[in-house]
């Protein structure tokens, strides 16, 4: 490839510069040969930096892009590299008819003045005129509550309940089963819950029951709503 010059200021941006490197080879965007384009793209940022030119952040971010097609192109298996370059070609092709297109425009234009005039202060109007049917007033009404609502922390009486919440522990309805059955004899055992005023209570006691029959301190007999309960001779305590 023969060796370039350009002129360091003529470019806007790196995809201008990239199609003044195409036009140098004389071919189609589509038969560029991508490797060698970033030898000449490099050498032209280089050239920028030993001038002491404010390199643009663009014209880095393109040398970046073109080094890392280059180095993915020598691994092995280079189907990203080949990816890669295609998508790099498509964009150069719609800058290209950008331009192109940009360039007609400027010619359509040409000849065309254009005019001014000193600012002017225009009357406003601020009478709202617009008419809403009744739903819709009422819907914005609500939606605008809902949204102040949401961003008000929650009523104190919103933790009444999760304070007042009584915690029953299965230790408390191994004692209250045990002082219910030391008088003797069968009790059903649905009758263990009749007195239960919450479900913590109730979940407790069944625990209680498992507790006492795993440790063998009670006696389950039935199945059903007949199952009955009794305390194990010498268990009372």
């Amino acid at each position: 490839m023969e060796k370039l010059s350009f002129k360091i200021d003529v470019f806007e941006g790196p995809m201008d510069l990239l199609l003044h490197l195409i036009s140098k080879h004389k071919v189609s965007i589509n038969e560029v040969p991508i490797l060698e384009l970033v030898e000449q793209y490099l050498q032209y940022v280089r050239q920028m930096q030993e001038e002491n030119l404010d390199v643009a952040s663009e014209f880095l971010e393109m040398a970046a892009r073109l080094v890392y097609i280059k180095t993915v192109s020598l691994l092995p298996v280079h189907e990203e590299a080949d990816r890669l370059a295609d998508e790099l070609r498509g964009e150069l092709l719609e800058y290209r008819d950008c331009r192109i297109l940009a360039a007609k425009l400027a010619q359509q234009a040409n000849g065309f003045g254009y005019f001014e005039r000193e600012p002017q202060e225009l009357p406003v109007d601020m009478t709202y005129t617009r008419l809403h049917e009744p739903y819709e007033i009422y819907r914005a009404y609500i939606s605008a509550v809902g949204k102040g609502k949401r961003r008000l922390p929650p009523p104190v009486e919103a933790f009444s309940k999760i304070i007042a919440h009584k915690i029953v522990s299965v230790a408390s309805r191994i004692s209250f089963i045990i002082q219910k059955l030391s008088g003797g004899g069968r009790r059903r055992f649905v009758s263990l819950f009749e007195q239960s005023e919450s479900r913590s209570e109730m979940v407790a006691t069944f625990l209680a029951v498992l507790s006492l029959a795993k440790a063998k301190r009670v006696l389950i007999h039935g199945d059903g709503e007949n199952t009955t309960i009794e305390l194990k001779r010498g268990q009372i305590s």
